[in-house]
Formats: structure tokens, sequence, C-alpha cells
């Protein structure tokens, strides 16, 4: 078991080891942020024919290469084209076709000039200058062309890609399975957020915001509840959540304290320990292992540092356990609008809000830092990183942050 690794490290060790989920059919109306689990290759092209971007006349560009407005080139109109209707006839030389937006281009016609451009009065079309071959035409396959790819394997998938699929003809799609992560709660000092609140007591945030948390990044919560502080029923819990989801997160007892089992209940499960504590705060108290497979990442009781810990260890893995891509967390440069006051012996993780200032990319600090706080995780996106051994940072300094809320 390695001990007080590098945020790094710690990572690196959990993502060597992940597996990814099963692969399902589903409905494209309901793929939205799941994750494509094949290439999909386009079967034909978007747009399927050469179309008008608007209302005009189709016509040969040769015919108007002398057009000037002292000399002016009629064409005879031979047959208007609207959206949805086939041209039945071609262009040929001193003709051209009034067509409509999205409508197919006649054959012969290579170029399409706006109503806006030209005088008719019905049976011809007056065009006053040249115009170039190509001009206003939608290729056939400008969006997708046959045979390419239209969406890669470990995309998320988002609104847009919805609608190009569909414009493909295709009503189902395979998708990883969203993993199952079972979440326990350690701790005789936890009651239900139902319960009343005797003295010395707390309620069981984390499991909600950890909840929430897996939600957004596309995983289903399998919340086990509250276990008390004894080893033998805290490992009790755990193979129970690796017996009914593909990870268990588990907060509390994971510090050096006398009530702090959560080693003592994975040495009594025979988990293959990973590495215990890392190098960052908050969140140092963190513990990640394997049993049967899968991972049992062990996080503080503290809901703040809980949460750090859950974004910059568990999302990146969940991500890539989901078929991701794009797993890690994105890391930006930002300038630290308000500094950091306290000195950071140890490599220190700030919570705040990206902001655009004057082109600028800024991080606005939250207040009220601590370990156990929740309420300055609300509303941010943002991890800035203050390195270790670094003293109070001044307004403006430029330091790394991690993207936190989920890259789809």
């Amino acid at each position: 078991m390695k001990t007080m690794v590098s945020l790094d490290e710690a990572s690196g060790l959990m993502s060597e080891t992940c597996h990814v989920t099963g692969i399902e059919n589903i409905a494209l109306m309901e793929a939205l942020h799941r994750v494509l689990a094949r290439d999909i290759l386009a079967a034909e092209n978007v747009p399927p024919f050469d179309r008008s971007p608007f209302d005009g006349y189709a016509m040969r560009a040769a015919d108007l290469a002398s057009a000037s407005a002292e000399q002016p080139v009629t064409l005879s109109v031979i047959e208007e084209v609207p959206a949805g209707k086939i041209p039945e006839r071609t262009v040929n030389p001193g003709q051209a076709a009034k067509i409509m937006t999205g409508s197919p281009i006649p054959p012969g016609a290579d170029c399409v000039v706006k109503f806006e451009r030209v005088s008719a009065d019905g049976t011809h079309v007056t065009v006053p200058a040249p115009f170039q071959s190509g001009l206003n035409i939608i290729p056939a396959g400008e969006d997708i062309e046959r045979g390419t790819v239209a969406a890669k394997k470990g995309t998320a998938i988002d609104p847009a890609l919805i609608g190009l699929l569909a414009s493909l003809g295709i009503a189902e799609i395979p998708v990883y399975v969203r993993p199952d992560v079972a979440i326990l709660s350690t701790g005789d000092e936890i009651v239900s957020i139902c319960a009343d609140l005797p003295p010395g007591k707390i309620r069981n945030c984390n499991a909600y915001a950890l909840g929430g948390a897996l939600r957004a990044i596309g995983a289903v919560p399998v919340l086990l509840g509250i276990v008390r502080d004894e080893a033998e029923a805290i490992g009790s819990a755990i193979m129970e959540g690796l017996r009914d989801a593909d990870m268990v997160i588990t907060t509390g007892g994971v510090s050096v304290g006398d009530f702090d089992l959560v080693r003592d209940a994975l040495q009594q499960i025979e988990a293959d320990v990973l590495f215990w504590r890392v190098r960052a705060k908050p969140g140092s108290s963190v513990l990640a292992a394997r049993k049967h497979g899968k991972m049992i990442l062990c996080l503080s009781g503290s809901p703040g540092a809980a949460m750090v810990s859950f974004q910059l260890l568990a999302a990146p893995y969940i991500r890539r356990m989901s078929g991701r891509i794009r797993w890690r967390n994105e890391e930006i440069d930002v300038a630290i609008k308000e500094g950091f006051k306290k000195p950071s012996p140890r490599k220190r993780l700030v919570r705040g809000r990206l902001l655009i200032e004057e082109g600028r990319a800024v991080m606005a600090v939250t207040e009220n830092q601590g370990n156990g706080v929740l309420s300055s995780f609300a509303g941010t996106n943002l991890l800035g990183v203050i390195p270790e051994g670094s003293g109070p940072v001044p307004p403006g300094t430029r330091i790394k942050a991690y993207v936190t809320q989920d890259v789809r």
C-alpha cells in the first residue's frame, strides 16, 4: 500500500485497473448525455442532394458571364421547384428555374441568385451581373458525407449529435451502460435526513451531495445507507455494495483516529489497497482499494473534503468507466481574482467560479473554504490549484484550475 501520494499518482493507480461497462441499445430520443459505444458511419449524405439556401432562381453561370447593369441577361423560366419537389426539367442555355429554400438544384444549373438580385415577370428573369459557378448551392454531404464517421465511440451525446443522427435515419444507438455506484456513509454521528436531530448528531448530507455529483456525470447512485463505527459492519456493507454496483464510495472513517475503521474493514474483507492519503488539502484523507475487480474509494466524512476528492479522483475514474474519450478533468489557466491569504505548505485546492473579465479567464474564490463546508461549493465550476510551498497568493496571480462542471 502506498501512502501520501500525489493526486496524479493516485489517479494513475486507479485508472490502471479501470474497466468499461457493458453495452446496450437505446432509442435515440433517450440518448442525451449517454456515451456512444461504437463509431457510427454515415450510410448517406446529409443533405442528400444539392439544394438552395434561400428563395431565388437556379441558372447557369456561363449564361451570366457578360451580364451588367447596362446590358442585363434575360433568361426563360422553365419551371418552379418548391421544397420537397423533384425538378422535372433540365436547365439548358438561356433558361432558369424558380426555386425555393431547401429545394433540389435542377440538372444543368450551377448557381442560385436571390430574388432580390433580379427582376422577373413570371416567364422571364433578368440578371444584372455575373455570378460564379457553385454560388449559393449547398452541396450534398455538406454536413456529413456518406461513408465517413458521423459520431465517434466514446463521445458523450449532446442535442446536436442527436439531431445529426436523426438526419441519418438512425432511431436506435449503442451506448455504454451507466455505471451503478454505491454510496455508504459511516459514523455513529450520522442520522438520516428525515430523522430528528439529537444533540451531537449530523444529517447524512454526503450521500446526497455525492449522489447528485454522480448523476451529473451520468452514473446511477445506489444509496446503501448509514453504518455504525464497527469494522465488521463496514466491511459487510461494502461487500453488499460490491454485489449490487460497479463501484463503492464510502465517506467517513478514513483518517487516523481511533474510530476511523475503514482500513480495518478493508483488511477484513481482503481488499487490495492501492493507496491511502494524498498530498493535497482539503481531501488528504482518501483511500482507494479493489475487490472482485471493482473500485472502492473511501472519502473523508467532511463534506467539503469529500467533494474535492470526488471531483479529482472519482469523477475521472467514473467517466472512464463509462467509456468516455474525454475522461480527465479539463485544466485551464486563470487569474485568481481576490488572491488567497493563507500559506499553502501542501498543495491546496480552492473552490471558485469561472468569470470572463476583459477577455481573460478569472477565478472568483468563494467564501469559507473549510473542509466541512458545502455551501462554498454551490454554483462553483473550478478547483484552483495553489502549488505546495506557496505563501499568500496576491490578487491577479495566474494559477492552474480544474474544471469541475462535467464536460460532456
